[in-house]
């Protein structure tokens, strides 16, 4: 069987396709036929060798993947053959490990795939799991009306928009270029500003009647986390789950202190807070394989390219430039 490895990291030409044999599933082990390949910022992060949570080299990126299974080990007796299912590698003991024709994982790894959610749709559950981690579970229990997501036509912000909208909240956001804005209004952003972190906290403060909204959720990191924190309401919450521009470059508490009448918070995101928490982190997964089988939460529409042009793929996530969710096809 094909699958993608990183021998030496680097850039889209770092992704060799590699002739393996198919793996045989051990005792307690299913083996999954994948049909569709998630393509997401964490395994950009493993190509460049980067990532926090990196994999052993010779490493396979990917951390979604949809299929059926088609083989069982020994002892197995939660699975059937034929069953669609979902993989997430926040359920393995390596990250990554998804850019392959089939992949072995412990048996209570997988979850069960709905026939109404379709394989391509299937690895965007990642960032529903994570957009309800993140709306529902960083505010402090306070009441939640409104949410500024700045690029909101990425994956993350695109669950968050439509969690959101479902909890009946009014969602702000910004985005940089024609396409992205009208992109993140047919996803159901409310109103969407110019990315500009020093005009942005006037232009919300100004479309909120000088209020300011609930919670901020940037992943940018660098000004746009002071904009965020200064386009909140009173007792709202930035949460930081990305710091793709770096850090501030001014000191955040004393923002926190100049704004201390409003009783701001800053909260740091991981959804690695959940890797020891097996119960919570997949209780998130099924409720948010439930929201999209439900019609509460879409996905987005789909660039799918065959795994064979998995360099062609990489060079797109790097452009940035790509809306919609990033699908290999084997």
């Amino acid at each position: 069987m094909r699958v993608v490895q990183i021998h030496t990291p680097g850039g889209p030409d770092a992704l060799r396709i590699v002739d393996v044999p198919t793996p045989e599933p051990g005792p307690g082990q299913v083996r999954v036929q994948a049909h569709a390949i998630g393509v997401g910022g964490p395994d950009r992060l493993i190509r460049k060798g980067t990532y926090k949570w990196m994999p052993p080299l010779p490493a396979v990126p990917g951390n979604e993947l949809a299929g059926v299974i088609d083989a069982l080990g020994d002892g197995v007796t939660k699975w059937s053959l034929g069953q669609r299912v979902f993989i997430s590698s926040r359920e393995l003991p390596d990250r990554g490990g998804c850019y392959a024709e089939a992949i072995c994982v412990p048996e209570e790894a997988p979850f069960a795939l709905p026939d109404s959610i379709s394989f391509e749709a299937a690895v965007s559950l990642g960032n529903v799991q994570l957009a309800q981690a993140l709306l529902l579970g960083c505010n402090g229990g306070l009441p939640v009306k409104s949410i500024l997501v700045p690029g909101a036509a990425g994956g993350v912000a695109g669950a968050l928009t439509q969690l959101a909208r479902h909890h009946g909240m009014t969602v702000l956001g910004t985005a940089s270029t024609p396409e992205k804005r009208d992109f993140a209004l047919a996803n159901g952003v409310h109103h969407v500003f110019e990315p500009d972190a020093a005009a942005l906290p006037a232009a919300v403060m100004a479309h909120t009647a000088g209020r300011g909204v609930d919670m901020a959720f940037d992943h940018l990191g660098g000004a746009m986390l002071l904009a965020c924190i200064r386009s909140l309401a009173p007792l709202g919450t930035a949460v930081s789950y990305n710091i793709i521009t770096g850090p501030p470059a001014s000191d955040v508490f004393a923002e926190l202190r100049h704004l201390l009448s409003r009783s701001l918070a800053v909260r740091a995101f991981s959804i690695h807070t959940f890797d020891q928490d097996r119960g919570q982190r997949r209780g998130l997964m099924e409720s948010a394989i439930q929201l999209v089988a439900q019609g509460h939460v879409s996905v987005p529409p789909v660039t799918a390219m065959p795994l064979a042009d998995v360099q062609a793929m990489h060079e797109l996530l790097d452009s940035g430039q790509a809306l919609g969710k990033l699908v290999l096809k084997p």
